[in-house]
């Protein structure tokens, strides 16, 4: 799923593009534990969590991964869209919370398979 989709899917503000929204996904990961991230996370993978600090960005870098969603509208500060932009790490905020917004993805075609 491309990231253009994904944010149409959750109604998602974009805060900062990554390497951009034609960035493919092939699944997702709803997490606020970041070692549950570490220890189950696929390639091309992107973070939906509602833990907004640094250590986010830092774990969806050693991850790989091409995206955050940070949900229940959570916006991140500066420092973190910041690190994010370096890193090439799409960020979005959706107002949905994680169970739905996870649901949603789902019901548009992005599966863990």
């Amino acid at each position: 799923m491309r990231l253009e989709t994904v944010k149409e899917v959750l109604n998602a503000r974009v805060l900062c593009e990554g390497e951009g929204l034609d960035t493919e996904v092939l699944s997702a990961c709803g997490c606020d534990l970041m070692s549950d991230v570490l220890a189950f996370v696929k390639n091309q993978a992107m973070l939906l969590t509602g833990l907004v600090n640094l250590q986010v960005v830092r774990t969806a870098e050693m991850m790989d991964m091409k995206a955050i969603v940070f949900v229940r509208g959570k916006m991140p500060g500066g420092d973190i869209t910041e690190l994010a932009r370096e890193m090439k790490i799409a960020v979005m905020s959706t107002d949905l919370p994680l169970y739905m917004a996870c649901g949603k993805l789902y019901d548009a075609g992005l599966h863990n398979d």
